[in-house]
């Protein structure tokens, strides 16, 4: 059996036009279409108004990273825009494992979107009666110990002047279609050539990455913004804050400006694609990786490598 799968998959995918991998399938409405035929409708509210809840996931081994912790996410995430889509977490997981084999993908990226589906082109929304569920995958290399990283280098970073919408405004815990937030902070970096965006709260205080959150490292320990302000709770993020409450490190989720930031000893950013990524510079200030990044990294890929691919190894070794 090959190491990199516990169900015998291999991350078989076709080839596009360019050369370039690109998945067979998606599946749209309960049903595995060609990525070619992956439609929706033009009256989807998710297309007219943003109107719909996501998770970005990342399978391992042919297994969902933390599959619970997304779908709690996604709950709460359709229960603050009241989003009653009535479809159960075990059918939405069914949906994502036939995508995945499918696409032939044991290491993938995997992105869930639900919306409200099509209805008449008018801002309040109808009952939802029809949801539009679709579900794409990218291949990505392994994960686990010695794997390498989906990213070039470690992370530069800057602040832009694109500030993160107030929690009173757009409930940040919730992952929504509506994602121009983000998508003009990352178009601030433009003339920077940076990797990340640091966003900055309504009050001018550190909140988070436009894809990200974001962790540094001052002399009393591990920090990050907390969840009490414009913040997303990030999957890996909590992932981290275990990982640390595990080695001990003391671990502040309070509140911070840009300067804390800049002044780290160390830095990095987390999101489920990029899992643990050293931030580089910040501003065009040094800021570097350093032990207790490292640390943080290899326990990571340690979680990920005990839960995602010892049993494949071990029935690999009995064959």
């Amino acid at each position: 059996m090959d190491r990199s799968s516990k169900h015998g998959r291999r991350n078989g995918v076709s080839r596009d036009s360019s050369g370039s991998d690109s998945p067979t399938y998606a599946h749209v409405n309960d049903e595995l279409v060609p990525m070619a035929d992956a439609t929706v409708s033009i009256r989807d509210r998710g297309f007219m108004y943003g109107d719909g809840v996501f998770e970005t996931l990342r399978a391992y081994g042919g297994e969902i990273f933390r599959w619970d912790a997304h779908a709690d996410r996604l709950a709460d995430s359709a229960t603050a825009i009241k989003l009653d889509h009535g479809l159960s977490r075990t059918t939405l997981k069914n949906r994502i494992d036939e995508t995945l084999a499918a696409n032939g993908l044991d290491e993938a990226y995997v992105k869930l979107s639900i919306t409200r589906g099509a209805q008449p082109g008018k801002l309040n929304p109808d009952p939802v009666t029809d949801p539009t569920v679709v579900v794409q995958t990218s291949p990505l290399s392994r994960g686990g110990v010695n794997s390498d990283p989906v990213w070039d280098g470690p992370a530069t970073l800057q602040t832009v002047k694109t500030r993160r919408i107030s929690d009173r405004a757009l409930p940040s815990h919730a992952k929504t279609h509506n994602y121009l937030n983000g998508i003009l902070a990352r178009a601030e970096l433009r003339v920077s050539d940076a990797d990340e965006a640091v966003m900055l709260d309504t009050d001018g205080q550190l909140a988070e990455g436009a894809t990200g959150n974001i962790f540094f490292i001052d002399g009393n320990g591990l920090c990050t913004p907390a969840l009490d302000g414009s913040v997303l709770p990030g999957i890996t993020r909590s992932t981290v804050l275990e990982i640390a409450a595990e080695e001990e490190i003391p671990v502040n989720e309070g509140t911070f400006d840009i300067d804390d930031l800049r002044e780290a000893e160390e830095a990095f950013v987390t999101n489920t694609t990029w899992e643990i990524r050293p931030v580089d510079t910040v501003d065009g200030i040094d800021i570097g990786s350093g032990p207790l990044t490292s640390l943080l990294q290899q326990s990571f890929q340690k979680r990920v490598e005990e839960q995602y691919y010892s049993t494949a190894d071990e029935m690999a070794n009995k064959n």
